[in-house]
């Protein structure tokens, strides 16, 4: 079914139907033509020949039947128990019929009067046997034409296509990093050249707001982090004297954590930049469980009030060759979405065979609903709390950079599960 929805297929069978169809017609054409004029030439002749002897007859009675070698002429009259002519041709009315005698087919010619019955019987066996062999032959021509028209049309399907194809092809070799290679110059200047002149157009135009993209981000990125150095530095300071009231450290404690939290983010979104420009060279590795670690002790505050527990199990040490920044921001994600769901029970955090698995006791998210966590701004059904909902989709991106995966699934025992895979299926 979806190789006939093709263009090729189509121009393909469009030029087999038409080939067919008009053979055929030919054909029946030629058929409906032979019929008619048989039928009006052999009638019309045997109608005429029988109309003169008759004629000739009421002049002089002494005129015998006349003789061919495929006409036989009789003349009888009625009730004249002189049975020469066969009871089929016997008991036609006058007219030209078509009539079947021993095995053989003849056209008669009946004029039936008061006093006399005059039979003219031509044998058309040899036009029949002929009307076959013509019937057999226009059938191969018709075939014959059918297997050009498929030719043709296959032929006249890659001369047609072949632009189009090659258009494609060039498009498939077209690199998501480097700058589009004009196509238009390689067609000549026909509906297709039309078509790659807008494709370059258009390649052009997204090539320019992703290089604009790449470039915001990575002047964002490189731009906010001389002002988050400075508020680090400010608040390690400040927390660092030794008489601050309780309130004032924890409130200095939230801006350390969010100023870490904000490094973490432009540091991976500059690596994300140069990452896709392929120019990161970060190629040392992390211990994962140190760095999960790390982020929960920064997440560790939002519990509040919460009858929540925040628990770590690290079956195996666990080291990825990326960003710490890059990790951080991943795992942090998770690991913030799961206690930003959950109002009491516990989040757990389990590092082991190259993964890391965040579960929580939360309300989970509807089967339907688990294909669309990572679009850009879905939150879920029924969810309370902030959060513009990028989180994950700009995890989605990290580990598409760095060929991770990462899989969300419903709990048995109720709650999510989230699991990062940084090796393996």
């Amino acid at each position: 079914m979806l190789y006939r929805r093709r263009l090729r297929s189509r121009i393909v069978l469009s030029f087999l139907l038409l080939g067919t169809l008009l053979s055929a017609l030919f054909a029946i054409s030629t058929l409906a033509l032979q019929n008619y004029l048989e039928d009006q030439l052999i009638g019309a002749t045997l109608a005429r020949e029988l109309d003169d002897y008759v004629s000739q007859l009421r002049i002089d009675p002494s005129v015998v039947e006349p003789f061919y070698t495929r006409i036989q002429g009789y003349i009888t009259r009625p009730g004249d128990p002189n049975q020469t002519v066969s009871a089929e041709v016997r008991g036609l009315d006058s007219g030209v019929h078509d009539v079947n005698i021993a095995g053989g087919v003849f056209k008669a010619a009946v004029r039936k009067e008061d006093d006399l019955w005059a039979f003219l019987i031509y044998d058309v066996s040899d036009n029949q046997r002929i009307k076959r062999q013509l019937i057999i032959a226009l059938i191969g021509v018709v075939l014959v034409f059918s297997v050009l028209s498929f030719m043709l049309g296959a032929w006249s399907s890659r001369r047609v296509m072949k632009p189009v194809t090659d258009l494609a092809a060039r498009l498939d070799t077209l690199s998501e990093e480097s700058k589009p290679e004009a196509l238009s110059e390689h067609f000549a200047d026909d509906e297709v050249g039309q078509l790659a002149n807008a494709l370059d157009s258009y390649a052009e135009r997204l090539h320019h707001l992703v290089e604009r993209d790449r470039e915001f981000n990575a002047d964002v990125s490189h731009e906010l982090r001389s002002p988050l150095t400075v508020i680090t530095g400010a608040t390690e300071l400040l927390l660092a004297q030794p008489d601050l009231e309780p309130k004032v450290r924890t409130r200095l404690l939230r801006i350390a954590r969010a100023a870490r939290q904000s490094a973490d983010i432009t540091t991976a979104l500059l690596h994300m930049v140069r990452a896709e420009q392929g120019i990161d060279k970060d190629s040392t590795a992390h211990n994962i469980g140190k760095i999960v670690n790390e982020v929960v002790h920064l997440y560790e505050p939002l519990v509040g009030n919460k009858s929540l527990i925040l628990r770590v199990e690290e079956e195996d040490r666990v080291s990825v060759i990326a960003p710490e920044a890059v990790v951080a921001v991943t795992v942090g994600n998770l690991i913030g979405n799961a206690m930003r769901y959950t109002s009491e029970g516990e989040v757990v955090i389990t590092i082991g065979n190259g993964r890391v698995r965040v579960e929580d006791s939360g309300p989970g998210i509807p089967d339907d609903d688990l294909n669309r966590v990572f679009d850009r701004h879905y939150r879920g059904q029924n969810i309370s709390g902030k959060g513009a909902g990028l989180g994950l989709a700009i995890v989605k991106r990290l580990c598409e950079l760095y060929g991770w995966s990462i899989h969300f699934s419903n709990r048995k025992e109720g709650g999510l599960c989230a699991e990062l895979r940084f090796f393996g299926e």
